[in-house]
């Protein structure tokens, strides 16, 4: 696909995170080659320098740590300070240390799954809407993932994604899951993020609907995808076991022919990123499925009941801008 497959052409600014690896990065070399103007955070000097040097055009790299919400609350300071319209965010940046059985933590002592992949997002979100409804055609696009689903292949295998009463999120820092569960599995803590990334999305499209604001958000799962180079979908998991990651790899890729390429996914991502003409208004989840071995589908999709809760969705945005600080409890109405 095309980055202006489906877009009007004008050329957008876009914030994208994750931009400096895996699908981020393809995404963001096909935008800027599109003429888009780029804000890609990094989470440090040295991360955003290698990157600058990888791309070339329009591009802005502010330090923006996802594990620490002081680190995004100066950038989004910065940037709200300059005052410029943000015309579609994407929230695309996540963390999986699959394997480990110790929990790693944010600079503010929770989950680190959790941190970055959910509550930096979400405290990102709150704090640049401002700059995001003051766009002329503005969206919101979250990279989420089949596995939030029980009922899908991927979210079958192992414990499945379930937020419970988000007793681990009232507890706040220290609690190992965000169901109150008193033993940490790192597997279940990046489903149940991808769960918290559709229900933030269908309750930001929500929250601002009510106030008036019509704002597409599209959320996407791009499916399984391991590139052949080192990192990507690996590059968090456990060290300990190269070589069953190695043929995890060789099997789904190469025998079953069940993932999608990095460069596909990425074209995806800056299409979405693009505007889409398909998605103009409310909430969309689409999902990238398997239908048979080297044949991927990618197809508008229902999220699982879970995600579709209200009241768990409401709960969440509650109880996840009370976690993320005072910068992140502000009404949408307020603006």
């Amino acid at each position: 696909m095309a980055v202006d497959e489906h877009s009007d052409g004008a050329a957008r600014k876009i914030l994208l995170t994750g931009g400096s690896s895996g699908i981020g990065f393809q995404a963001a070399t096909l935008l800027l080659q599109a003429g888009h103007k780029l804000i890609i955070p990094c989470r440090d000097g040295t991360t955003a320098a290698l990157l600058r040097q990888r791309l070339s055009g329009s591009i802005d790299t502010p330090t923006c740590d996802l594990a620490d919400l002081i680190s995004i609350g100066r950038c989004a300071d910065a940037l709200l300070a300059k005052g410029e319209p943000i015309d579609t965010l994407v929230l695309n940046a996540g963390l999986q240390y699959s394997g480990m059985v110790e929990p790693r933590w944010s600079a503010q002592g929770f989950e680190l799954t959790i941190a970055v992949n959910h509550l930096g997002h979400q405290a990102l979100l709150q704090q640049l809407l401002p700059l995001l409804i003051r766009s002329t055609a503005p969206r919101l696009v979250v990279t989420a993932s089949e596995v939030h689903d029980p009922t899908s292949a991927g979210g079958k295998v192992g414990l499945p994604a379930g937020l419970g009463d988000l007793a681990g999120l009232r507890q706040g820092p220290g609690a190992l899951m965000l169901d109150g569960s008193g033993s940490f599995n790192a597997e279940k803590a990046y489903k149940d993020s991808k769960l918290c990334n559709l229900l933030m999305a269908r309750e930001a499209e929500r929250r601002l609907r009510e106030q008036g604001i019509q704002l597409p958000v599209l959320a996407w799962s791009p499916g399984l995808v391991i590139p052949r180079s080192k990192g990507g979908f690996f590059r968090y998991s456990c060290s300990h076991n190269p070589v069953g990651q190695a043929l995890f790899a060789f099997v789904a890729r190469d025998l079953l022919r069940l993932t999608e390429t990095p460069q596909r996914a990425g074209a995806l991502l800056a299409g979405f990123a693009a505007g889409s003409k398909q998605h103009a208004s409310g909430f969309h989840y689409l999902s990238n499925r398997v239908v048979g071995p080297g044949r991927l589908r990618f197809e508008a999709s229902q999220p699982s009941a879970e995600a579709c809760s209200d009241p768990l969705a409401r709960l969440l945005w509650d109880l996840s801008a009370a976690a993320a600080g005072p910068k992140a409890t502000f009404h949408i109405s307020s603006y």
